[in-house]
C-alpha cells in the first residue's frame, strides 16, 4: 500500500454544533449525510485543494464512505481489506488483508464501509462474514461465518448461458454483504444482498450498470433477510425475513398504497397461485443499504429489494411481501412494526435501494424519508408508518408500471432509477439527491422449448433508444411540502450520493472522475476536482487540530471504465490551505 501526503497550513476552526468527527456511515443513526462543520463554505470552497492521499493498492467498485473517529479514518476496499489511518496526514496505522473463504460471490466485489463502536471495527463481508477487528491494532476479535455465498444458490452462470442460447450471463443469486453495518444497543445490524435474481447478460455499452438484466420464469432466487449479531461476541441475536412464509402474497391490489394504478393481470396471477404457493422460498429482497435507527423509538427503518425472479412475475403471483418496501423493525428483536411496499408486484427492478434518512416532519413530527428509484421522496410518521407526504416527482416519467412485453415496454425510469443505493444528504431543510434521468426497454422473451425443457421465459432491459439520459443534483423542500428548490444538470453521470455541510455546500460525485460543490442554496457548482477515476462512494467530512477536512473514494466502476473512464483504488482527501 502506498500514501502520498502534502503540506497542510492551519486555519481556525469556528466553534461548532456539532462534532468534528464522522464517526459512522451517513455520519450518524439518522442517515442524514450532514455535517455541521462550517469552515469550509462558500467564500472559500474554490480554495480546496488535496491535502493527501490513499491508495489502496486494489482497483475498482471503490464505493466505501470512510469513517474517522478520535483522530482515526478507517476505511474498507473492493476486497474488504480495511485500512486505519492518522486522519491528519493519512499516514498509515494498520492494515487487515481479507482472506476470503470463497470466490464464488454475487456480482463484483464492492464494499460500502465499516461501522466503528466500542475499541471495534465492524465489516461486512461478500464471502459471507461479520468481523469485528480491534480499533488500536487492526487484529481479528472475532470471525463469524453468516453464510455461504453459494450455499442454496439456485442456478449459475454457466448453466443458463446453455439454457439462454449461449448468452453471455454473469452473476448468480448468491448471499453475501455489501451494505456497511450499524451498531445499536450492543447489536451488529448487517443484510444481505444476492437474494434478487441477479443475473446480467453482458453489455459492453455499460449502459445499465454493465449489463442487461435477466429475469427467468421459474423458481429462481433467494430469501433476502437482516441480522442482529452481539457486538461482543458475534454471536447472533435474531434475523428478520424479508419473504415471509405466510401471508407473502398480499392483497392483490390493483394500486400502488399512494394510489398509481400498477397495471397487473390479477385474474393470471390468482390463476398461477396454486402452483406457485411456494414461491416465497426464494422470494428476493435483497438489503442493499444501511438501515436508519431511532433509539426513542427503538425501530430500524430499512428499504427492501426486488422480488425474485427478478422482472418476471407470473411464477410469484401475488404482492411479493415484503420486498420493495419501507419496514420499520424492533432494533431488540427483529419483529415487523409497519410497512409500506411502495411498488407491489415488482416487474422493473424498483428496489427501495437508497438509506432511508430520518427528520422532522410537518408540525414536529418525526419522520423517516425515502428516496425512490420510482421517481420521488416519500415522507412517512415513523411510530405508525402513515404516509406524511410525497414529493413533486424527480423525473418525467413514462408508462409507470406498465409491465414488459414480448414487443418491449418503453418505462421511464428504468432499473438504475431515478434514484438508486447512494445516500440522500439532509440539511433540515432540502434534501439533496443525484437523479438518473433515463428510460428502458423491457422486453419479454423466450428460449424454445427443447430435449427434457420446457420453453423459458425471460425478460431483458436494454436502453431506451431516442430517449433522452442525463443526471440532475436536485434539491427537494421536504418541509415545503415535498417541492423542487432547484435542479442542475450534470456534465457526466452522477454516482456515490451526496454530503451536506453547515457551510452552505452540497458535494456530489461524478462517474467522469469530479467531485463537484454545490451551492446549497442556489446548486451552483462553486468547485470541481478531477479525482482520476469515477466517483462511486459518498463523501464526509471531519476536521482535526483546526482544519476540516473532505475526504472521497474515487475507484470508477464498469460502466465508467467502458465509457472510457478509467478505474482507481484512491482515497483522495482536500483541505483549504491558507
Amino acid at each position: 500500500m502506498i500514501r502520498l501526503s502534502g503540506v497542510l497550513f492551519a486555519l481556525a476552526l469556528p466553534a461548532q454544533a456539532g462534532g468534528s468527527d464522522w464517526p459512522a456511515f451517513g455520519h450518524d443513526s439518522s442517515n442524514r449525510n450532514y455535517s455541521e462543520l462550517t469552515q469550509i463554505d462558500r467564500g472559500n470552497v474554490a480554495r480546496l485543494r488535496p491535502a493527501w492521499m490513499f491508495q489502496t493498492g486494489v482497483t475498482g467498485y471503490f464505493q466505501a464512505q470512510p469513517v474517522m473517529v478520535d483522530g482515526v479514518l478507517y476505511l474498507s476496499t473492493t476486497q474488504n481489506n480495511v485500512a486505519a489511518l492518522d486522519a491528519k496526514s493519512g499516514k498509515v496505522l494498520w492494515t487487515y488483508l481479507h482472506k476470503p473463504r470463497t470466490d464464488k460471490i454475487f456480482g463484483p466485489p464492492s464494499n460500502r464501509g465499516v461501522a466503528v463502536s466500542g475499541g471495534l471495527v465492524y465489516q461486512a463481508t461478500m464471502d459471507g462474514r461479520v468481523i469485528a477487528l480491534d480499533a488500536k491494532t487492526g487484529k481479528v476479535v472475532w470471525d463469524h461465518e453468516a453464510v455461504r455465498p453459494e450455499e442454496g444458490e439456485t442456478e449459475t452462470a454457466s448453466g443458463l448461458t446453455d439454457k439462454l442460447g449461449g448468452k453471455p450471463v454473469q452473476g448468480s443469486s448468491r448471499l453475501g454483504f455489501k451494505m456497511p453495518p450499524l451498531v445499536a444497543e450492543g447489536l451488529v445490524i448487517v443484510g444481505v444482498t444476492g437474494a434478487g435474481y441477479g443475473l446480467h447478460v453482458e453489455d459492453a455499452s455499460g449502459g445499465l450498470d454493465g449489463g442487461a438484466v435477466v429475469g427467468i420464469e421459474g423458481g429462481y432466487g433467494r430469501r433476502g433477510w437482516l441480522a442482529a449479531y452481539d457486538a461482543k461476541t458475534g454471536e447472533e441475536r435474531w434475523r428478520w425475513y424479508v419473504t415471509p412464509s405466510e401471508g407473502w402474497e398480499g392483497g392483490f391490489v390493483d394500486k400502488t398504497a399512494d394510489g398509481v394504478p400498477l397495471h397487473r393481470d390479477i385474474a393470471a396471477e390468482k390463476a398461477a397461485a396454486a402452483a406457485n404457493r411456494d414461491a416465497w422460498r426464494v422470494g428476493g429482497g435483497s438489503l442493499w443499504m444501511t438501515p436508519a435507527y431511532d433509539p426513542a423509538l427503538g425501530l430500524l427503518f430499512l428499504g427492501t429489494g426486488n422480488p425474485a425472479p427478478q422482472n418476471f412475475g407470473l411464477t410469484r403471483p401475488g404482492d411479493n411481501l415484503y420486498t420493495m418496501c419501507l419496514v420499520a423493525l424492533d432494533v431488540h428483536t427483529g419483529q415487523l412494526r409497519w410497512y409500506f411496499q411502495q411498488v407491489p408486484h415488482d416487474e422493473w427492478g424498483y428496489d427501495v435501494a437508497a438509506p432511508p434518512f430520518l427528520l422532522d416532519g410537518p408540525n414536529g413530527t418525526k419522520a423517516v424519508a425515502s428516496a425512490s428509484k420510482t421517481g420521488w421522496i416519500y415522507v412517512h410518521d415513523r411510530q405508525s408508518g402513515a404516509l406524511l407526504s410525497r414529493s413533486e416527482p424527480l423525473i418525467k416519467q413514462k408508462n409507470l408500471f406498465v409491465p414488459p412485453s414480448p414487443e418491449g415496454t418503453v418505462v421511464s425510469p428504468g432499473p438504475l432509477g431515478a434514484v438508486s443505493w447512494p445516500p440522500t444528504a439532509y440539511d433540515g431543510h432540502l434534501a439533496f439527491v443525484q437523479v438518473r434521468h433515463a428510460a428502458t426497454t423491457y422486453t419479454v422473451n423466450a428460449v424454445p422449448a427443447g430435449p427434457g425443457r420446457p420453453e423459458i421465459r425471460y425478460t431483458e432491459t436494454g436502453v431506451a433508444k431516442g430517449e433522452p439520459s442525463f443526471s440532475t443534483l436536485t434539491a427537494v423542500d421536504l418541509n415545503g411540502g415535498g417541492k423542487i428548490a432547484w435542479s442542475a444538470r450534470s456534465e457526466s453521470r452522477l454516482s456515490g450520493g451526496t454530503l451536506a455541510t453547515a457551510g452552505g455546500l452540497v458535494f456530489s460525485g461524478e462517474e467522469d472522475g469530479h467531485l463537484d460543490a454545490h451551492d446549497a442554496a442556489t446548486g451552483k457548482i462553486l468547485w470541481r476536482f478531477q479525482c482520476g477515476a469515477g466517483i462511486s462512494g459518498p463523501a464526509m467530512t471531519y476536521a482535526i487540530d483546526g482544519r476540516q477536512y473532505v475526504a472521497v473514494a474515487a475507484g470508477g466502476s464498469s460502466f465508467t471504465q467502458s465509457s472510457g473512464f478509467g478505474t482507481g483504488d484512491s482515497l483522495v482527501v482536500f483541505a483549504v490551505p491558507d
